[in-house]
């Protein structure tokens, strides 16, 4: 049901104190059960944050948020202390809360030696468990990862990062070792990843190095998931460690 709030001249809200609209990337918030809309606007912050429409050291309130959204304080507030869980924002005492800093070349190399080390022996127990459902879970990811928009620009760029992020997820709960899944999600490699640069090369490369992985597991073939696993990492290392020297990222030709 959906009544006015406030008097004459109000935005009308529903019984959760949801105005209906879209948020600011133009996804529609509005019309969710709470717990499915704190997802969303939990997965809409994500999204801004790696395309950059949310800058490090940038600050944010859940007021402010409430307004561009379109929607109430509560989903914005489960949505901020999940991130906040995560690490992903810093509660500033009476000041709302603060988007850290980009990661530091050690920060990011040493997230590069743990993905080596978990993440190809992840690809290969995937390749040694998978079941027919999941081969197509995974394959269902990699078609809608290819079916993005670019010209939604930079929010198809931190949607695809979020896809990235599951693809990887889906492969690492294949493989049936959760300390490990819990491992690699604790990084948030995609986020701090896509948040140094927007630039649609990556996509483009991540794209059929995901499709090699993905054809190893397929196949069942650990050896041949797990090479690629590691390949794509390495590749995925050469494109993004140049923005710490001040470098624009290599293009096509690393492969």
């Amino acid at each position: 049901m959906v009544r006015e709030r406030g008097g004459e001249g109000h935005t009308p809200v529903d019984d959760d104190g949801i105005r209906p609209g879209r948020g600011s990337d133009g996804t529609r918030l509005n019309g969710r059960p709470r717990g499915r809309l704190a997802d969303e606007v939990h997965e809409t912050l994500l999204r801004q944050l790696m395309s950059s429409r949310i800058v490090p050291d940038s600050r944010l309130t859940i007021d402010a948020l409430a307004r561009e959204l379109g929607v109430s304080q509560t989903p914005i507030r489960d949505a901020l202390n999940r991130m906040e869980a995560d690490g992903l924002v810093v509660r500033v005492p009476h000041a709302g809360y603060r988007i850290p800093p980009q990661i530091t070349r050690e920060r990011f190399d040493d997230m590069l030696e743990i993905r080596l080390l978990l993440e190809p022996a992840a690809a290969r127990r995937a390749a040694q468990r998978a079941t027919p459902s999941e081969v197509d879970e995974l394959r269902r990811l990699l078609e809608e990862m290819a079916g993005l928009d670019e010209g939604d620009g930079p929010t198809a760029y931190g949607a695809f990062g979020l896809r990235d992020a599951t693809f990887h997820d889906l492969v690492a709960r294949t493989g049936g070792n959760q300390l490990v899944r819990e491992a690699l999600a604790r990084l948030h490699t995609h986020v701090h990843l896509f948040r140094l640069v927007y630039d649609t090369q990556v996509t483009d490369l991540a794209r059929g190095e995901h499709d090699e992985i993905l054809a190893g597991i397929a196949a069942r073939d650990p050896d041949r998931a797990a090479y690629a696993m590691r390949r794509h990492i390495l590749l995925s290392g050469e494109r993004f460690r140049p923005l710490f020297d001040g470098s624009p990222p290599p293009h096509p030709g690393l492969d």
